[in-house]
């Protein structure tokens, strides 16, 4: 039986790996830059939507400084709310069951937001969208990842992790270091994620994207690194690639992105599926929807025609993205439970990620 795209619609999937802050959908943007009285490059969402779409071979530093623009239109609690109640809402309609949003609290305090007030406003947007999927008779639940920059100085991602581990248990499931890989270490951002990691907060690091191998041994050695976010690099180093296996890490795929950032010369390169083979569990993430131009449906037929998954493939993908998620034990039973149930009823148990 094919994995054709009538089957990655209806698939249960997770999503753990998305940013905030480069997802909003352009026409958003654009309607939040007019009411702000903030300037764009383009004249209409459309023309936007373009503009903000990063051209293949970019670098790590050229994609990331889209985020300015939408950063821009992210000051207010008004906005995070709206934009991260569309996010869900764009999960859910395409029957993505999980979501761990991401984003560093930190960048949206430039008209005076406390952390506190931009966690509890994008926390109202994600439940009210909950609350209107579950109403519409479907399904989606959702958690915060905190993100410090490794670009800030130490002091300021100690705070930013300090505000994840009061939050924990009220939205925040997990603790991020993100941005620019090289020239900014794990070790230069120690504190944070000690503390993160003595609270119990779940770890999940970028690396292994924008620097090589080594940045992920750091993630695991220093950063107390459960998933690691990317990990494209990881085939450079054949014995970190082994210890990765062993210790059950899974890796956050970001097919596009990584083509986009040029960590990749072209899809059918990217090593997901090698990994996948080698027994690594890979689950596929969107990274940016708004800079990529992709959805979750979008890298799941990407992975299919560029890396040749198969359906049982696919399957293990999506199972993989329940299993690993920043929950309680008996939520990711249920999680578990409900993914298997559709499976069976959908053919009959024959497609089975086993």
């Amino acid at each position: 039986m094919d994995a054709d795209d009538n089957f990655i619609a209806a698939l249960p999937k997770a999503e753990l790996h998305v940013h905030l802050d480069g997802s909003l959908r352009a026409s958003t943007m654009f309607e939040l830059a007019f009411e702000r009285g903030v300037q764009l490059p383009a004249p209409l969402p459309d023309a936007l939507r373009s503009h903000m779409l990063v051209p293949e071979g970019a670098s790590l530093e050229e994609y990331l400084e889209r985020f300015d623009l939408t950063l821009a239109v992210m000051q207010d609690a008004e906005a995070l709310e709206r934009i991260s109640h569309e996010l869900i809402l764009d999960h859910a309609a395409e029957n993505v069951r999980w979501v761990e949003v991401r984003f560093c609290p930190q960048l949206n305090r430039r008209q005076g937001l406390s952390v506190d007030e931009v966690l509890d406003a994008a926390l109202r947007g994600m439940r009210r969208a909950e609350h209107e999927v579950a109403n519409a008779g479907g399904q989606i639940e959702s958690a915060i990842i905190v993100c410090g920059l490794r670009s800030h100085a130490a002091r300021v991602t100690t705070e930013t992790a300090e505000a994840a581990v009061a939050y924990a248990g009220r939205g925040i499931c997990g603790f991020d270091l993100a941005g620019a890989e090289a020239g900014h270490p794990v070790s230069d951002h120690r504190d944070a994620v000690d503390r993160a990691h003595a609270a119990g907060l779940p770890i999940t690091l970028h690396a292994g994207e924008g620097f090589g191998p080594e940045s992920i041994r750091q993630a695991l050695d220093v950063g107390h690194a459960r998933r690691i976010g990317h990990g494209t690099r990881l085939h450079e180093d054949p014995s970190l690639l082994e210890r990765v296996r062993e210790q059950g890490i899974p890796l956050e795929v970001c097919l596009t992105s990584n083509v986009q950032t040029g960590v990749v010369p072209r899809l059918a390169d990217h090593p997901a599926h090698r990994y996948q083979q080698g027994g690594i569990a890979v689950s596929l993430g969107t990274d940016n929807r708004l800079m990529s131009g992709v959805t979750l449906r979008d890298e799941y037929a990407q992975a299919r025609d560029q890396l040749g998954m198969t359906r049982a493939e696919l399957v293990t993908v999506a199972r993989a993205g329940f299993e690993h998620a920043f929950v309680s034990d008996g939520m990711r039973r249920r999680m578990l439970e409900d993914f298997d149930a559709y499976l069976s009823a959908a053919d009959g148990g024959r497609t089975r990620s086993d």
